[in-house]
C-alpha cells in the first residue's frame, strides 16, 4: 500500500533539498530561482523502524523489504494560485494526488537565496499556502455545485488532508529552534504536526556513512535525524502501523491502517489472501524477539490462531492461511 506525501511550500523554501535527502539522490534540482520544479519529482523513502533488524538477526532471511512511503516534490505555490497564477492548476492537481501534505516552511535567513516575497515570515508563508489551498477548494464546490454533482463525491479537498509542517532552518539554528519555538513563529497550535529540520545539512549527511552521519549528528547535539522524525511523522499522521511476515526468503513489513482486520492485512499482500482468508497466525513482535523466532514463540504458547474479526495491532508477526 504505496502512502503518498506531498512536498509543498512556497518557492525557495528547501523543497527540493528536502526531498533529495529523504531520498538519498540528488535527483530533484535545487536552484535560487522560482519553479525550480516543474514537473514533480517522486521517491520511495523507508520507514525507519528498528523492530525490523531484530526480526532480520533472529530468523537470518534471503532478503529484506521495509515499509515505504513515497514522497512527491511538487513545483512551488504562490498567491493567486487557485486562479492559475505561476503554475497554479498543475500545482494544484499534483496536491490531490497526495494521500497527507508535507508543508515546508522557510526559516532560515540566506542572502544569496531570494525570497519570492521579499522577506523571511513563516506565519505569513504558512498562511499563503494554507489560503490558496482553501481557495481551491471552495472554487472546486462552487464549480460541482453548478455542474449538480455532489459535492460529497468529489475527489479529494485540501482541507481533508492531514498536514506536517516542516520547519526548515540552518544549521546554526538547528540547535536553538525547539518545536515550541517552531510552532510560534508559524502561528500553529499544539495540535498540529511540527518537524523541525535542516534541509541542507541532511542532505549533505547522504555522502556520509549511517554511522559517519550519526557521529555528525551527535557532535551537533541532536539525537536523530530530522529525516527520521519527519518520515515517522508521516507514517503516524496517515494513521498507519506496520505488520510482518517473517521468513527464511524474507522479512517485511507491510503499511495497514490501524483498525484493518486480519484479512484486510492479508490483502495488502495478496487479494486471493482475502478472499480465501481462513485465519491468521499471530505472535506479537515482543514475544518473537523474547522466545528467538516462531518455534520458540510457539513452543511458549505464544502463537495465536485468529480469524475474521481479529483487529491487527502494531508489531503483530503474521502467516495467514487462506484457500483460493
Amino acid at each position: 500500500m504505496s502512502l503518498r506525501i506531498g512536498i509543498v511550500g512556497l518557492p525557495n523554501v528547501g523543497k527540493s533539498t528536502l526531498f533529495n535527502a529523504l531520498t538519498r539522490t540528488r535527483g530533484a534540482v535545487a536552484a535560487n530561482y522560482p519553479f525550480c520544479t516543474i514537473d514533480p519529482n517522486v521517491g520511495m523513502v523507508e520507514v525507519p523502524d528498528p523492530r525490523l533488524q531484530k526480526l532480520v538477526d533472529i530468523v537470518h532471511p534471503a532478503k529484506v523489504i521495509p515499509a515505504t512511503v513515497e514522497f512527491v516534490d511538487i513545483a512551488g505555490l504562490v498567491r493567486g494560485a487557485h486562479a492559475g497564477e505561476g503554475l497554479g492548476n498543475k500545482f494544484l492537481h499534483h496536491i490531490r494526488e497526495v494521500h497527507a501534505i508535507c508543508h515546508v516552511v522557510r526559516g532560515f535567513e540566506d542572502g544569496n537565496i531570494q525570497h519570492i516575497e521579499g522577506s523571511i515570515d513563516p506565519k505569513r508563508d504558512r498562511e499563503t499556502v494554507e489560503t490558496e489551498l482553501g481557495l481551491a477548494d471552495l472554487e472546486m464546490e462552487d464549480r460541482q455545485k453548478k455542474e449538480k454533482k455532489k459535492v460529497e463525491a468529489i475527489l479529494p479537498l485540501f482541507k481533508n488532508k492531514s498536514v506536517i509542517y516542516a520547519v526548515n532552518v540552518s544549521e546554526e539554528q538547528i540547535r536553538s529552534m525547539t518545536i515550541d519555538r517552531a510552532r510560534e513563529v508559524t502561528g500553529l497550535s499544539p495540535d498540529q504536526s511540527v518537524v523541525v529540520i535542516c534541509a541542507k545539512l541532511e542532505e549533505d549527511l547522504q555522502d556520509l556513512s549511517v554511522e559517519e552521519g550519526k557521529t555528525f549528528l551527535k557532535e551537533l547535539g541532536v539525537e536523530s535525524s530530522g529525516l527520521d522524525r519527519l518520515i515517522r511523522a508521516a507514517y503516524a499522521i496517515l494513521g498507519y502501523i506496520t505488520f510482518f511476515t517473517a521468513g527464511p526468503k524474507e522479512v517485511r513489513a507491510w503499511n495497514i491502517v490501524r483498525g484493518t482486520s486480519a484479512p484486510g492485512a492479508a490483502g495488502v499482500i495478496h487479494t486471493d489472501f482475502e478472499k480465501g482468508f481462513i485465519r491468521a497466525e499471530i505472535i506479537a513482535y515482543d514475544d518473537f524477539v523474547k522466545f528467538g523466532g516462531e518455534q520458540g514463540a510457539k513452543e511458549a504458547g505464544r502463537l495465536r490462531v485468529e480469524g475474521k474479526d481479529y483487529v491487527m495491532q502494531d508489531g503483530d508477526i503474521a502467516h495467514f492461511r487462506f484457500n483460493v
